[in-house]
This record gives structure tokens, C-alpha cells and sequence, in this order.
């Protein structure tokens, strides 16, 4: 039995017959009638991938690639990226008085004194040069008047000066203060011209006059002898003008009413003994300050 021949003739590029729909290109989606999607436009392809270009009639749609990236859910504004090259170099701080620059860190120092109370005060930030002199002077200028009245500020305060020396040259090293918030502070007059350095040269005027007077009133102390403990020699006569655990042994004449003993001999061996009723000096009295001196009764 013969095989029919194909509805539309055995040539495969016949045209097909016409009907009540016109035959739609190859590869397009089939036509679907009018709201039968409600969420898509009508005569709309649900299928077709979103791209660049858009499939013109007549062409296949292109398929997209199995292992293209998928963005369900696109954020509305792209990623933030940081910048690849950051600044090396942050602004440098500003003085934290007046905001100027240039600034740099530092700490000055004041103390006070008041008899057996003392206070130790700093102040520690960036400074400029208008300000970290204005802050020098004023805490060493209250330093030179209020920093003496205890006995222990009288060496503390001196240092707290000579620690001040250290910020005072940074302050100086520095620029003109500029592009600050605010005015900066005035340093005024110089330290050494104000009323406060007054007090301060009068305590070191006492100090520097105390030393040489000393020296000068020692050495006439130990050249009148005052004060200075006698050596006894045997024959002297001695009186006691303290007691006999502290003795304050004095030479007098033996003649006179004042003797009350007589040095008899001194105790050079070690088996020496001094005789009944006979008190002994104490070893600061001998030429050597090693040998015992025996003391008896003038009368």
C-alpha cells in the first residue's frame, strides 16, 4: 500500500495554507490571546529574557547562558566601592585652644605650696606657639610666687621649672599660628619681666647669701673652739654640766670651786681597771677617741 503524501506537499519550503491565524515566525512564543497573563502586556512574551537588544520578528530567541550570574532581586544603586588608594595622610590636629596650626603635644607643669599641703598641677593637649607660651608663662609665673611655702615645694618647685624649659623650647620652635576657629591666646610679657619673678629672686637671693655665711660662721665656730669636746689629759680637773649617760665634760682649774674630779689615769690595756669610787669618761674625751679616762672626787 502507497504512503500519502505529506499535508503540504513533499517540498519542505512550500508555503503552508492559509487559515484564520497567520502562521507565526520560527522560534517566537505562541500566540496567546489577549488577558490570558493578566501580569504581562498583551500579545506579550512571558518567556522572553530581558537584554540589550531585543529579538527582532523572524529570529529565534536566544537562549541565556547556563551560568550567567542570576539577579533576582538587582539593588537600585550599584555597590559602593572604597576608594583603592586611600589617603596616606590624615590632617594634622589643630591647636586645641584656638583650632590654629601648626601644633604639637606637650605638657606643662605647675605646683603650689602651703605648709604641709602641696598640689601638683598640669596641663597636657596640643598647643601652638601663641597659646603653649601663654600656658607656660602663666603656670611658671604662679609656680615662682606659690610654689615656696612648704618645706618640701622648696626642692620641688625648682624642678617644675626646669621641667617647663622642655615644652617652652617646643613652643618656640614652631610657625605663626594660622586657620584656627578661634583667637589665640596672648603670651604677654616675657617671664623674667613680671611682678611674679620678684618673689622668685628674693627666696633665691636668701639662698645664695645662706650658703657663704655658713661656710664663714662654721669656720668660726671651729676656730673659737665652740662647741668642740675637750681631750682630757691625766691631772686635768673636769666639771659635769650634764648627767653621766650624757656627759658635758668641761676643764676647769682645780683649784677653783668648780672641780669636781680629777682624771687619774687611763685605761690603755684591755685588764686595766679603774679604782673603787672612780667614774669613767666617755671615749670621745681621749687624744684617740679609743681609750677610757678614770675620774675621781676633787674633794
Amino acid at each position: 500500500m502507497a504512503t500519502p503524501p505529506p499535508p503540504h506537499g513533499p517540498y519542505p519550503h512550500a508555503h503552508p495554507p492559509a487559515g484564520p491565524y497567520p502562521q507565526q515566525p520560527a522560534g517566537a512564543a505562541p500566540y496567546q490571546p489577549p488577558g490570558a497573563y493578566p501580569h504581562q502586556p498583551p500579545y506579550g512574551n512571558p518567556q522572553q529574557p530581558a537584554g540589550p537588544y531585543a529579538p527582532q520578528p523572524g529570529y529565534p530567541a536566544q537562549a541565556p547562558h547556563p551560568y550567567a550570574q542570576q539577579h533576582p532581586h538587582p539593588h537600585p544603586h550599584p555597590q559602593q566601592h572604597p576608594h583603592p588608594h586611600p589617603q596616606a595622610y590624615a590632617a594634622a590636629p589643630g591647636c586645641q585652644l584656638c583650632g590654629a596650626q601648626p601644633a604639637v603635644q606637650a605638657t606643662v607643669r605647675g605646683h603650689q605650696g602651703l605648709l604641709f599641703l602641696m598640689r601638683f598641677l598640669s596641663r597636657r593637649g596640643m598647643f601652638c606657639r601663641s597659646c603653649g607660651l601663654a600656658t607656660y608663662r602663666e603656670m611658671s609665673a604662679k609656680t615662682l610666687w606659690q610654689g615656696w611655702w612648704s618645706p618640701l615645694s622648696v626642692a620641688i618647685t625648682p624642678l617644675t621649672l626646669l621641667m617647663n624649659l622642655g615644652p617652652r623650647g617646643r613652643f618656640r620652635k614652631l610657625a605663626a599660628p594660622a586657620g584656627g576657629f578661634g583667637p589665640s591666646l596672648d603670651p604677654g610679657k616675657s617671664l623674667l619681666r613680671r611682678p611674679e619673678a620678684l618673689l622668685f629672686l628674693v627666696p633665691m637671693a636668701l639662698v645664695v647669701l645662706a650658703i657663704p655665711t655658713l661656710f664663714v660662721f662654721g669656720a668660726f665656730v671651729q676656730g673659737a673652739g665652740i662647741g668642740k669636746v675637750p681631750t682630757l689629759a691625766i691631772g686635768d680637773c673636769v666639771r659635769n654640766a650634764g648627767d653621766w649617760k650624757d656627759q658635758d665634760l668641761e676643764v676647769v682649774d682645780c683649784g677653783s670651786a668648780d672641780a669636781e674630779y680629777k682624771v687619774t689615769r687611763r685605761l690603755d690595756a684591755p685588764k686595766d681597771e679603774c679604782a673603787d669610787g672612780e667614774l669613767l669618761a666617755d671615749l670621745e674625751y681621749s687624744p684617740d677617741k679609743m681609750t677610757v679616762s678614770c675620774l675621781a672626787p676633787a674633794r
